[in-house]
């Protein structure tokens, strides 16, 4: 398969979203390979702007992203758009959820599971919860890894009751029991305050539902990022894995789906030209940036090499 048109001479690439789960990191294990943050770096030393799209929460990123070496001005997209800071934590942008939203959803939700209600404060407290329990059944190493940040609140409403707004809630389960949630949640007189993003994981029979502020995606950050910079879409790249990248895949100018994405994802990069590039066990993001790199000192169309769908 030949790849996607990239950016011609008139517009190189100058910046480059990435996805942390399922794309920088390995299926297994919390740090981001050596081959994967040498290549970051030499993007950083060659004046591409490196920005990293997350739907974790800074806090949950960052002792990740801190061993890799980037600047401390690198921008960081948390929450799935919902915040953007520099690893340095200076506050660029913050959406929140209305706070009577909030208090409804509670309800909404409550027939499909634990809903984790996230804030943007520190420590304890910053994800709040009703069940340790029914979370920890669904999601354990993801609640073992944020224990020291969750509060178990009953019912959980009351964890509003002090007028602070949520920047993101959080429902998560089977397949099945999400697909009826976003139903739920779409057909609700709430839908027109709220964003949805889904993550899937279909080999483990996992999904996790974002309800986000309004207009909030990894997209619509990133669009506002390289238009503060004067980047028209053409400069701009995007990595990612899993749906919740969609909305930053469109934005940019070239996209790249990971061939450890699932098969409804490898479809969509099928149908809309994307690239593909190695599984996150590959390193395929080093893949990437060492041919975007090969390709910029020569001068050459900024394209990405890309694999077979059929072969992922």
């Amino acid at each position: 398969m030949s790849s996607p048109a990239g950016s011609s001479r008139k517009f190189p690439i100058r910046m480059v979203a990435i996805d942390i789960d399922g794309t920088l990191l390995p299926t297994r294990g919390t740090v981001i390979s050596e081959r994967n943050r040498q290549a970051l770096r030499a993007a950083e030393a060659a004046g591409i702007e490196i920005v990293i799209a997350t739907g974790r929460r800074q806090a949950f990123s960052m002792p990740i992203l801190s061993a890799v070496g980037l600047r401390p001005e690198t921008i960081l997209i948390s929450s799935n758009g919902s915040i953007t800071r520099n690893f340095a934590g200076d506050l660029l942008e913050r959406s929140v959820l209305g706070l009577e939203t909030a208090r409804a959803l509670c309800g909404v939700l409550r027939p499909f599971g634990s809903t984790v209600m996230t804030f943007d404060r520190e420590g304890k407290g910053s994800l709040v919860i009703e069940s340790f329990e029914t979370l920890h059944r669904r999601i354990q190493l993801w609640v073992d890894a944020n224990r020291a940040s969750l509060l178990e609140v009953v019912p959980l409403e009351r964890a509003l009751d002090n007028g602070d707004c949520p920047v993101q809630a959080m429902v998560c389960g089977t397949m099945d029991d999400m697909r009826k949630a976003e139903e739920t949640l779409v057909a609700s007189s709430l839908a027109k305050h709220f964003e949805l993003h889904r993550t899937a994981y279909p080999a483990r029979d996992l999904c996790i539902v974002d309800i986000l502020p309004p207009g909030c995606s990894k997209g619509t950050a990133l669009e506002k990022l390289a238009k503060s910079r004067g980047l028209v879409r053409e400069q701009v790249m995007a990595i990612g894995d899993n749906f919740n990248d969609v909305e930053m895949m469109e934005y940019a100018g070239t996209a790249v789906v990971m061939a450890n994405s699932a098969r409804e994802m490898l479809e969509m990069a099928l149908d809309r030209n994307w690239a593909l590039t190695g599984t996150n066990d590959e390193d395929g993001v080093a893949q990437v940036l060492d041919s975007l790199l090969l390709t910029t000192a020569s001068g050459e169309r900024s394209d990405v090499s890309v694999c077979d769908p059929a072969g992922a």
